[in-house]
């Protein structure tokens, strides 16, 4: 059996080189002068990355990648792999070879670090929290441009589950979209005939305002999921019965960790949690010379 990619959890159309050095080019651009300056060219450390604060890790196979382009010598060693539970004080990896190169490295793996294992551990916190209903925890688009990628990997590794990459990955049919076109009905049958002209196989996905929306859209079909938008928690459980399994359901707006068991026990497949991408909090570590 194949061993799965370190990678594999990493949506196919992020390119993570590309992203690397961009990333690179823009803190280092002419040079990394401070460096370059006070730090002989011979010279050689060890440092590693210090737990500051308890969580879940993410980002330890983009920090070798990163560490690998800046400088192919540096010497990585991991103690603590993504999805792991990370408490103060623990060292997650120590990095030894040129220190010109450690430092040059240093920021972006921290930035990309931090940002990914806040987002791994909010997401950790909020599938536990379903548990132990049936409902799946899914990420939105509300993602910071151009580093959706990193932040998708994250909620995976963190256990929860990526909803669309983008606008060209499935068709969601959301209440400007019904509006402009002229009502759920309009909307649905033209989404079918673009798809069939287009021949593309593509899942419809369509948000429900009420119950009165959910009765017209289960009347007319031809989609996969019903998504009930801010719908409150006696509203979902009627929803959910009146659907009764015919298409997949998903939740969205106003959840929080106050609220999200209540409404992943109505009985819905999956939630949708904005915050998880939108307004984290990085999670405190640091890079620290041995």
């Amino acid at each position: 059996m194949n061993k799965p990619s370190a990678f594999s959890l990493l949506h196919k159309n992020f390119n993570i080189d590309l992203f690397i050095r961009q990333a690179l080019k823009e803190d280092i651009s002419t040079g990394d002068h401070t460096s370059l300056s006070t730090i002989s060219a011979t010279a050689r450390n060890k440092a590693c990355l210090i737990i500051k604060e308890n969580g879940i890790l993410a980002g330890t196979e983009l920090a070798k990648r990163i560490f690998h382009i800046v400088d192919k010598n540096l010497k990585v060693t991991v103690y603590k792999n993504d999805g792991s539970q990370i408490k103060k004080g623990e060292i997650a990896f120590s990095v030894e070879g040129s220190a010109r190169s450690i430092l040059t490295a240093e920021r972006v793996v921290l930035n990309c670090l931090q940002r990914m294992s806040g987002i791994a551990t909010m997401t950790n916190k909020f599938v536990n929290l379903c548990k132990p209903y049936k409902t799946k925890l899914l990420d939105t688009r509300k993602t910071t441009p151009l580093v959706r990628g990193l932040e998708k990997w994250a909620v995976k590794i963190g256990g929860g589950y990526n909803h669309r990459f983008g606008l060209y990955d499935m068709i969601l049919i959301k209440n400007n979209h019904i509006d402009f076109a002229g009502g759920i009905s309009n909307a649905i049958e033209s989404a079918n005939d673009y798809l069939k002209k287009k021949r593309l196989k593509l899942q419809i996905e369509i948000e429900a305002r009420d119950l009165k929306e959910v009765k017209e859209i289960l009347s007319i079909g031809k989609i996969t999921r019903i998504l009930l938008d801010n719908f409150s928690v006696s509203e979902i459980k009627k929803a959910v019965q009146l659907i009764n399994g015919k298409f997949e359901t998903e939740i969205s707006g106003g959840v929080n960790k106050k609220n999200i068991r209540q409404y992943a026990s109505c009985g819905s497949d999956y939630i949708s949690v904005g915050a998880l991408t939108h307004s984290v909090k990085a999670l405190d570590m640091s890079l620290t010379a041995m």
